[in-house]
C-alpha cells in the first residue's frame, strides 16, 4: 500500500516521435530539481516492540528520509532509527557492516500539525569532492527500508509517517515482465526497483559508498535502464561525464565506446558520436598496440602524456587491468570467502585475454560508428584492425589442445573470464564454441555480479539458454540474485554476499544483469537498426511455459506474450508500435510455422509488421 505524491516532469512519448530536441538538449545539462520525482510511501507494517517503541517497514529501500505529521504535540524528545538491514531479532541492525546503511536521529520534540522531515547527517565519503552532488533542496538522504521510533509518548495512530524517496524521472508502467517462473519474476523485480531507486543523483553511480560514476557500472546500468524506460537523458549525461572523468581500470576505459554505441542504437541519434568521435578513438587504446596488434597496460606507450590525452588530470594515474572485482585476498588485504576474489584464479599477465577481447570489440563497434558517420576510410581501417586482432587472439591466446582460451600470453591457466568474454564478444570460431561453452559450464558463477553480465550474454549467444536461466534463478548458492532477496535487500548488492566483498553496499545497479538479459537475450528484443526502425526478436524461452513482456523504445512500446499450448506448440503474440518493422528469428528446428493463421514455408526469419503478429511454432 503506497500513498503516491509525485511531481511528474515527463514529456509525452509522442514528443520523442516528433523530435529528438528534448534528448539533444539534455546532453550537456546537469540535472535540476525538476528532473527528479519524490514518492511518499506509507508503511506496509507497523509493529509495537515495547512501550513507545515501534518498528516500521516501508516494503522497499529508497534513497530519502522520513517525513512525519502528528496530530498531537509531544514536548519530549523522540529517537528515530533508519536502516537497510535487520538483525536476528527482526529489528534494525545498528552495526550492519560494510557500507550497509544505518543512522540514528533525534527530534527534540514532536510539533503537532507540522510536516517534520528527519534531518540526517551527511556521509563524508559520498559527499566529498569527486562524488556526485545532489540538488541542495534534497537535503541529506540515505538508502533505507526500515524505521524505528523510540520514546513515542502519543498514540501511534496519531502519527502519520512516510518514507520520502527520491529518484530520477521514471515511468513505472513503461516495462513489465511476467513468466511461469516466480523466482525469475522476483529477480526481474529486484532489478527494476534497483534501477529506479539508484537514479537518485541524476547520473549512473556505483552505489551509496562513493556515489561516483564508473564506466562498467554505468554500462550495465544503461542496458537495464533502457529495458525499463525510454528515458535517455540520464545515460547521455553519464556518458558525457566520462569524457573528462575516466576511471583507472583498463577495461573500464574500454567500456566508453560500448556506452556511446548503445546510446546510438537505442536513440538513432549520431550527435554524441560526432561530438566525441576522436575521444572514442583514443579510448579504444589502440595507441598501445604492439606490432601484432595486441595491447597491454604494461606498455611503455602508456605515458603520462597519453594518460592526459585519455582524459586523466594527473599524468601519474595508475592505469591497470581489473578483469573482475574484487581481486583476491593478496591484492585487497581482505579476508574473503573466496581467496581468489572474483577472478577465478586469473593470471594477470601483461598481454591479457580479457583486455584484448574488449579491445577487439571496441574496434568492431568503432567500424559501425564510423559507418554511421559516413567515415568510409575509418570503416575500412577499423574492420581491418578488428580482423587482425581477432586472428591474433585466436592464434596466440587460445589453447587448441584443450579447445579453450588461456588467461594471456605466457600463461597456461584458463579461467572462466578468459573464455566468457571472447564468447560474449563473438571471438570464438564456430568449431570451438562447443569446447569453450562446455568449459564455461564447469565453472559455475565464478565471477562477480559485474562479470555475470558477460557470462550470461555469452551463454545466450551460444544457445545455452537453459543453463543461463539456471544461473539466473539459482536458489541454493549464495552466489545468486535469490541470495540478495533472501538476505533482505530490495536492491541488487554490490557483490553476491558480504563475505565476498566486506565493504559492499546494498544498492549497486551493476548487479542488475538479469533485468537487461531477460529483455535483450531471453526475449531477444534488441534494435536491429538504430533507433528501433527495425527490431529483432530472437526469443530463447525454452523452459518457461508462459511469459509476457513490455519493452519501451523511442518509437513506443513493444508488447509480447508467449505460452506453450496444450499440444506443446509455442505461441507468440507480438505487438509492434507504429513506424516500426521487425524480424522474428527462429533458433531451433521446427516442423511447421504458422504466421497470422496461415502456414508458411519453414524459415529462420519471419518479417513482422506494425500491429499484432501471431506466430505458432510446431516442433
Amino acid at each position: 500500500m503506497k500513498l503516491r505524491s509525485k511531481r511528474k516532469y515527463y514529456f509525452l512519448q509522442a514528443i520523442f516521435l516528433l523530435s529528438f530536441t528534448f534528448v539533444q538538449s539534455q546532453i550537456t545539462s546537469a540535472p535540476t530539481e525538476n528532473d527528479f520525482e519524490t514518492e511518499l510511501v506509507k508503511p506496509v507494517k507497523v509493529i509495537k516492540v515495547a512501550e513507545g517503541h515501534y518498528f516500521i517497514d516501508f516494503g522497499k529501500a529508497y534513497f530519502g528520509t522520513v517525513v512525519m505529521h502528528s496530530k498531537k504535540q509531544q514536548n519530549d524528545s523522540l529517537i528515530v532509527h533508519l536502516g537497510e538491514k535487520l538483525n536476528d531479532n527482526k529489528l534494525i541492525d545498528k552495526t550492519p557492516g560494510g557500507t550497509i546503511r544505518y543512522q540514528k536521529a533525534k527530534l527534540n520534540q514532536l510539533d503537532a500539525n507540522q510536516n517534520i522531515v528527519i534531518s540526517l547527517k551527511a556521509d563524508k565519503r559520498n559527499t566529498k569532492v569527486g562524488a556526485i552532488q545532489l540538488p541542495s533542496s534534497f537535503g541529506v538522504i540515505m538508502p533505507f527500508r526500515y524505521c524505528e521510533i523510540e520514546n513515542l509518548k502519543i498514540p501511534i495512530e496519531e502519527l502519520d509517517i512516510y518514507q520520502k524517496g527520491y529518484y530520477y524521472k521514471f515511468d513505472d508502467e513503461a516495462a513489465i515482465f511476467k513468466s511461469s517462473d516466480t523466482i525469475l519474476n522476483a529477480v526481474w523485480d529486484l532489478g527494476k526497483h534497483t534501477i529506479k531507486a539508484t537514479s537518485f543523483t541524476g547520473y549512473y553511480v556505483d552505489g551509496d559508498r562513493e556515489r561516483i560514476p564508473y564506466e562498467a557500472d554505468a554500462y550495465i546500468n544503461q542496458l537495464s535502464h533502457y529495458a525499463l524506460d525510454s528515458e535517455y537523458s540520464l545515460a547521455r549525461r553519464t556518458n558525457e561525464y566520462f569524457i573528462n572523468h575516466p576511471t583507472w581500470p583498463t577495461e573500464w576505459l574500454l567500456h566508453t565506446v560500448l556506452l556511446f554505441y548503445q546510446d546510438y542504437m537505442y536513440t538513432g541519434e549520431v550527435e554524441m558520436l560526432e561530438k566525441y568521435y576522436d575521444v572514442l578513438k583514443t579510448r579504444t587504446l589502440m595507441d598501445l598496440e604492439r606490432k601484432d596488434g595486441l595491447i597491454s597496460s604494461k606498455s611503455d606507450k602508456l605515458t603520462g602524456d597519453f594518460k592526459l590525452e585519455l582524459g586523466f588530470t594527473k599524468p601519474d594515474t595508475r592505469v591497470r587491468d581489473i578483469v573482475d572485482w574484487p581481486a583476491g585476498q593478496k591484492d585487497t588485504g581482505w579476508k574473503l570467502a573466496n581467496k581468489n576474489g572474483e577472478r577465478d584464479g586469473y593470471e594477470m599477465v601483461a598481454i591479457n585475454t580479457v583486455v584484448n577481447s574488449f579491445y577487439y570489440y571496441n574496434l568492431h563497434l568503432m567500424s559501425k560508428i564510423a559507418d554511421a558517420l559516413d567515415k568510409t576510410e575509418d570503416v575500412a581501417f577499423f574492420r581491418q584492425k578488428a580482423a587482425q586482432v581477432k586472428e591474433v587472439i585466436n592464434n596466440k591466446l587460445f589453447d587448441e589442445s584443450r579447445g579453450i582460451y588461456i588467461d594471456g600470453e605466457g600463461s597456461s591457466h584458463a579461467s572462466l573470464h578468459a573464455n566468457m568474454f571472447p564468447l560474449a564478444f563473438d571471438l570464438v570460431p564456430d568449431k570451438y564454441k562447443k569446447t569453450v561453452t562446455e568449459f564455461i559450464k564447469t565453472r559455475g558463477m565464478a565471477c562477480s555480479v559485474y562479470g555475470a553480465q558477460y557470462l550470461l550474454e555469452g551463454l545466450y549467444k551460444a544457445n545455452e539458454a537453459e543453463y543461463a536461466l539456471e544461473l539466473i534463478t539459482e536458489t541454493e548458492s549464495d552466489r545468486s540474485w535469490w541470495n540478495m532477496i533472501k538476505i533482505g535487500s530490495t536492491m541488487a548488492l554490490e557483490a553476491w554476499d558480504m563475505k565476498y566483498k566486506p565493504n559492499s553496499d546494498w544498492n549497486h545497479a551493476w548487479g542488475t544483469a538479469p533485468t537487461n538479459i531477460i529483455s535483450r537475450y531471453m526475449w531477444g528484443i534488441t534494435p536491429k537498426t538504430p533507433g528501433f526502425n527495425t527490431v529483432q526478436i530472437k526469443p530463447q524461452l525454452h523452459t518457461l511455459s508462459s511469459s509476457e513482456i513490455k519493452v519501451p523504445t523511442i518509437k513506443g512500446s513493444i508488447e509480447a506474450k508467449f505460452n506453450l499450448t496444450k499440444k506443446g506448440y509455442e505461441r507468440y503474440q507480438i505487438a509492434l508500435p507504429k513506424n516500426m518493422n521487425g524480424e522474428f528469428v527462429i533458433l531451433n528446428n521446427v516442423s511447421k510455422v504458422i504466421y497470422n493463421g496461415n502456414p508458411i514455408n519453414k524459415t529462420e526469419i519471419i518479417t513482422l509488421k506494425t500491429g499484432v503478429n501471431t506466430i505458432i511454432l510446431v516442433k
